[in-house]
């Protein structure tokens, strides 16, 4: 049987092989990269315009703050929305840790279940938070995960 590792043409062939699929990788990336930006980009012009209806509502409708459960709840979705934007651009451990600490408050205050599920959101929420602390090097909290060349 040939011992085909000194084989200078299969070598080359072997190497503009791994150049191609590396190519080929850069490139999905980009446009996965592309594709994020661009759902941020439009789910940022949605947050900015339930953002400007939400103002219009409390000047021309009377007594809206009345119902502070509506405003809470219809603010606090614009800012786990505008952390989840946040997080689809800079995809930093940080950044998802974040987006759930916000998601979890929200649900936390939002919600009027019974104590055992805020026990529950409040353990997550320390959860993240040791997390962050104990599991994640503080260089890699600001690192991409998410390779850029």
């Amino acid at each position: 049987m040939p011992n085909h590792t000194h084989d200078p043409k299969l070598k080359e062939r072997i190497q503009k092989q791994e150049k191609r699929d590396h190519r080929v990788e850069h490139i999905f990336r980009r446009i996965l990269h592309t594709i994020e930006r661009l759902i941020a980009a439009v789910t940022l012009l949605v947050l900015l315009f339930s953002l400007g209806l939400e103002v219009y509502k409390i000047l021309t409708t009377a007594n809206y703050l009345a119902n502070s459960s509506t405003y809470l709840h219809n603010v606090l979705t614009i800012v786990v929305g505008l952390e989840f934007v946040r997080m689809l651009i800079d995809t930093t451990p940080a950044s998802i840790l974040e987006v759930l600490t916000v998601a979890i408050t929200r649900h936390v205050i939002l919600s009027h279940d019974d104590p055992w599920s805020n026990v529950a959101c409040v353990t997550c929420i320390a959860g993240l938070f040791a997390i962050r602390r104990f599991l994640i090097r503080r260089t890699e909290l600001k690192e991409e995960m998410v390779e850029q060349e």
